[in-house]
């Protein structure tokens, strides 16, 4: 790492942090000068009584009123879900956002802010690739906006990234300002631990997916490798704990704390990121949550690219409980992802996207597929590389 070189690091987002904190909603988007907040969610949050929740808080406060749910958010931060709700909360006459639940409803949210700001009223037609929008240029969208997440693994109510699945060209895409992050993240693990067992073990993968690729970039920094050897470290102590014993708040929380550092120095290191540029390729192909592909992928990936990951690793291991060996890299290496696995394996996820029946014969359409995917962009990942590693991940059934 050149320690003398210019960088930038941005941490824009308050954080409120604590069991019980989402009863602060209300006072903070008020105080952050919202009348009228339109609330987005998911029906599985609303099955769960999560929404309401977060709805019955506005009965108590005078000055405000909530103008909407909307509640029509699925898996991936779709082109027409956003859609939809960009049409919803000009119906309402929103002035604010409050967003609860996983990434795909938080992204979602999070470009529907930026829509409204620029005047987009169908984004599949503007976010066509990668969209980099960096200040001075960029400016504060002036939309009052609240993050609580539900999971604990995209760190999307702090990062200033969104990922938009368009439909129109099946096609995962990158929307980057300064200013699309919320002005404010509410982290409360009460409302984590009703969390399904398998959706907390592949979001918490996903958590410590960002902090691998964010530590292991070319463009780290002493200031993004920090937030990432914590966030591993906090992972790894926490994760299986938080899996199994669901309702152990303690560990729901670390984690979310986790995952917030995780994306703070993905985000800020962000380069090269081959795990995530296959994972977008598979789930916009195959319907594969993000987070199980990145836990599928992670292993295989640091195993077939040595190179990217043996200069630093004996700097990393030791947030994974992994003695470094100095004389040898690729022993210390081969001990992380022997962790990683084991980690996996401990959280009921699987080494391979069996369950997805993805045909062997697909393999020599996923090399492209994966090149242009907006991810690969700032590092191409050789076609070998792709071939040998869709081998192994596909199916328990395929060999290299």
């Amino acid at each position: 790492m050149k320690t003398t070189s210019y960088f930038e690091f941005t941490h824009r987002p308050e954080i409120r942090s604590g069991a019980g904190s989402h009863i602060l909603v209300p006072d903070l988007i008020q105080g952050l000068g919202g009348k009228r907040p339109v609330l987005f969610s998911d029906k599985g949050l609303t099955d769960a009584g999560l929404t309401q929740k977060i709805k019955s808080l506005f009965d108590m406060v005078p000055g405000i009123k909530l103008a909407g749910v909307f509640d029509d958010i699925q898996q991936d931060a779709k082109s027409s879900n956003i859609n939809r709700g960009l049409k919803y909360f000009k119906e309402c006459n929103g002035d604010s956002i409050i967003a609860i639940g996983g990434g795909s409803v938080l992204d979602t949210a999070k470009t529907i802010k930026w829509a409204l700001y620029n005047g987009v009223n169908q984004v599949e037609y503007t976010l066509t690739g990668n969209v980099l929008e960096v200040w001075p240029d960029a400016k504060p969208f002036g939309i009052p906006h609240i993050s609580i997440p539900t999971t604990a693994g995209t760190g999307a109510e702090i990062s200033s990234i969104s990922v938009v699945f368009n439909e129109l060209l099946n096609l995962k895409c990158n929307l980057m300002n300064p200013y699309l992050s919320s002005d404010i993240a509410v982290l409360d693990p009460d409302l984590t631990v009703g969390l399904p067992p398998r959706v907390t073990a592949f979001t918490g993968m996903d958590a410590l997916t960002h902090a691998v690729e964010g530590f292991f970039s070319t463009k780290a920094t002493n200031f993004s490798d920090a937030f990432a050897l914590h966030a591993a470290k906090i992972i790894i102590k926490n994760l299986t704990t938080a899996v199994h014993d669901g309702k152990n708040v303690a560990a729901r929380a670390n984690m979310l704390q986790a995952s917030a550092m995780a994306i703070t120095s993905f985000q800020a290191a962000m380069a090269n990121i081959p795990i995530h540029n296959i994972a977008h390729t598979y789930g916009a192909k195959y319907g594969i949550p993000h987070g199980l592909a990145n836990a599928v992928l992670m292993p295989s990936v640091m195993k077939n690219m040595p190179n990217m990951y043996l200069p630093k690793v004996n700097a990393f291991a030791s947030a994974l409980g992994v003695i470094p060996n100095a004389e040898n890299p690729q022993e210390t290496l081969d001990e992380c992802i022997n962790v990683i696995v084991d980690l996996r394996n401990a959280v009921n996820l699987p080494p391979s996207f069996d369950e997805f029946n993805i045909d062997a014969a697909d393999i020599p359409q996923l090399v492209p597929a994966v090149q242009n995917d907006p991810s690969s962009l700032s590092f191409r990942i050789p076609d070998d590389i792709i071939v040998n590693v869709s081998k192994e991940v596909i199916s328990s059934k395929v060999s290299i």
